[in-house]
């Protein structure tokens, strides 16, 4: 490749396997510096050669003391070349000049409150405290020789700088939304450390959109599963406008899985993009599908029916791969196969990552399958028959890209809905979940609501002063003080659920217990989203922090009712969705709340002695987020009216069957958006 550094300003973002290293990627991008993306090791001599001014190296699952640890090349520290290592780029940093990072007791995921040293360059012109992403087990111990702190998260050490060569490590992630002037951090960089001038204008991505399809398509076919969701709907304008109409074959594959009244919704809003829609209903077809061997993964054998399943991911997997079987019976009743057309998806750079696709990173860990991306999606790709001109697009930006197609507002802004539908959005479970950490979890919750009663009493037993004791050393003075008075002056109880949801936590995938706190008085909101930070860094084996409406509730849940796909099941929940999403509407807030997927669990609270665990509960889960890979849920009476709120839980808990309604209060990281 030729050195462009006379041309532009460019610089390397080296691949740990981060869920966020591709928006490093645009958010570097948005300064106009351009970036590539490239493997970790790559040697300093190739980097100089190909003109980067600068190196980021991002975070990663991985730990560096690992024997199998992703590595940088040997001379990368010493080349002079100027490095910001982010998280997992920090620690091997921080190890290559002879300091040491440990796997505290203490792990972050979440925003947080850190004190920075505004006279240092990564800082320059901000406040000395800042809110910023943290997502990490592992941290820095001792500081290596040459360099010196410039960022704390209490005693944890959040950023370090060499006192010679241009090396900064930071232990929080400043490309995503969380962290809230990360943006002004990555140009501090840029600008004052790597010495970039943002001379890079990207050409109209709609324009090399087109060009690409043109170029792969050629005169074939190409066939788009249109969901009614932005993504495809964007996808399937971008293949109208590049090529002729008869080459277009468009199909909504109605899964079973809709929303209420959705598919009708999607054939009217797709009569407006001039597609020939051919609408296939294969609800049945899902409900009995199986993953068949060849599309098992390694060690995994054919499953149960969907409709018998209970694991998210081979939910997922099934689903994916029964969107290809009826893709492909849809084109031989055109007289068409698959080796004829290519297969075109709304594929971004998100679901890209989180499937741990190759496309994204080599290094990243699952978080979990994308329909989109499954082992045949990955075969046809292999053979060259997919087209994805979104894959490195961002939610916002396929906004973006739909408004300058000219769709209107209506697709453009609606709420993204997962291929799998409501699919995901039924915990399934045959039997409750319980681990060895149950108990002890279930105990550490317990003290935490009850901290400012066990820290005034001389009556503790040996087991409350080890779970105070842990309370104790896995946080602040500063958080003990509000723990202390947040307890003090509510009556909470805490329940641990024996469920489990899927998060991220230190860029690595959870399947972790739910915390429901409950209580008789009117909930404190602010003071339940701080606990929800709190509970999961204290309480390692917990993702997820639910407020539970109603009376308190404090009897141990340690029964499930069992749960499937069923249609009664998939109708309870559409009737739930349904008064959510429309109350939603009616108040005007479906902009504000970027997405609020409603879920339905297999928990019945509250049983008499001796009865059977029958009713299922209702999850409200809204997220607020740009990148839709960090996010926070909307505070009630601030983000969301109460009032809105209160009727949402009126109507759903009407509903025949429900036993509880409750908030989720998590943000991204630790729990992810979708509870599978």
């Amino acid at each position: 490749m030729e050195n462009r550094a006379s041309e532009v300003d460019r610089v390397a973002i080296l691949d740990a396997g981060s869920q966020y290293g591709k928006v490093i990627d645009r958010k570097v991008r948005e300064l106009c510096v351009e970036t590539e993306m490239l493997p970790l090791d790559m040697s300093p001599e190739e980097l100089r050669s190909r003109g980067f001014k600068g190196v980021l190296i991002s975070g990663g699952p991985g730990s560096v003391y690992a024997d199998d640890a992703p590595r940088v090349h040997p001379e990368l520290f010493r080349s002079g070349l100027p490095i910001l290592g982010i998280c997992y780029g920090m620690q091997l940093m921080n190890m290559e000049f002879g300091g040491n990072v440990v796997k505290g007791g203490t792990r972050e995921d979440g925003q947080f409150t850190i004190s920075v040293e505004p006279k240092a360059k990564l800082f320059k012109g901000m406040e000395s405290e800042q809110a910023l992403l943290m997502s990490h087990g592992d941290s820095v111990g001792d500081i290596a020789q040459g360099f010196h702190p410039i960022a704390n998260s209490g005693a944890i050490v959040a950023a370090i700088e060499h006192e010679q060569l241009p090396l900064i490590g930071v232990q929080f992630h400043p490309e995503v939304d969380l962290s809230v002037n990360g943006k002004t951090i990555l140009r501090n960089f840029l600008f004052e450390v790597a010495g970039c001038s943002g001379n890079f204008t990207m050409n109209s991505r709609q324009g090399s959109c087109i060009a690409e399809v043109q170029s792969i398509i050629g005169d074939s076919k190409v066939l788009v599963l249109v969901s009614g969701g932005v993504d495809s709907a964007v996808c399937a304008a971008l293949l109208r406008k590049a090529l002729k109409p008869e080459q277009v074959v468009a199909v909504h594959i109605d899964n079973g899985f809709m929303r209420k009244n959705e598919s009708a919704s999607v054939m009217e809003s797709l009569k407006r993009l001039d597609l020939r829609l051919t609408i296939q209903d294969a609800s049945q077809r899902f409900y009995t599908s199986k993953l068949e061997a060849a599309s098992a993964g390694p060690g995994e054998i054919p499953t149960d029916q969907l409709n018998e399943t209970v694991q998210p991911e081979r939910k997922r997997k099934i689903i994916g791969d029964t969107f290809v079987r009826v893709a492909e019976e849809v084109l031989a009743s055109l007289n068409l196969s698959i080796d004829d057309v290519y297969l075109a998806q709304g594929t971004l750079r998100p679901d890209l990552i989180e499937s741990a696709s190759a496309m994204a990173s080599g290094k990243a860990d699952a978080i979990k399958t994308h329909h989109n991306d499954t082992a045949l999606v990955r075969e046809l790709r292999k053979k060259g028959r997919v087209v994805e001109p979104l894959r490195d697009f961002h939610k916002d930006e396929v906004r973006a890209l739909g408004k300058e197609l000219g769709l209107p507002e209506d697709i453009v802004e609606r709420h993204p809905f997962p291929g799998p539908g409501l699919a995901i959005r039924v915990l399934c479970a045959r039997e409750p979940y319980t681990s060895p950490q149950f108990d002890r979890t279930e105990g550490m919750l317990s003290a935490i609501v009850n901290y400012s009663s066990l820290t005034s009493s001389e009556a503790l037993t040996t087991d409350q002063r080890d779970l105070l004791s842990h309370v104790e050393s896995t946080t602040t003075q500063d958080e003990r003080d509000r723990l202390k008075d947040i307890t003090a002056a509510s009556n909470l109880s805490s329940l641990l659920l024996p469920i489990r949801t899927v998060g991220v936590q230190g860029d690595c995938r959870t399947y972790s217990f739910v915390a429901a706190l409950s209580s008789d008085e009117a909930p404190a909101w602010t003071s339940l989203m701080w606990l929800a930070k709190l509970i999961p860094r204290i309480c390692h084996s917990v993702n997820r922090v639910c407020h539970v409406f109603g009376k308190c509730s404090t009897q141990p849940v340690r029964t499930i009712t069992p749960t499937y796909l069923t249609t009664p099941n998939l109708d309870l929940l559409r009737e739930a969705d349904h008064a959510a999403q429309s109350t939603l509407l009616q108040a005007g807030l479906t902009r504000s709340i970027s997405q609020m997927p409603v879920v339905l669990i297999p928990v019945h609270f509250d049983r008499a002695d001796g009865q059977e665990s029958v009713q299922r509960s209702i999850v409200i889960r809204t997220f607020i987020t740009n990148d839709f890979m960090t996010g926070i849920p909307a505070t009630p009476g601030q983000q969301l009216p109460t009032q809105v709120l209160d009727n949402m839980v009126e109507q759903i808990s009407a509903l025949e069957g429900i036993s509880r309604v409750l908030f989720d209060l998590t943000a991204k990281p630790p729990g992810t958006t979708e509870w599978e």
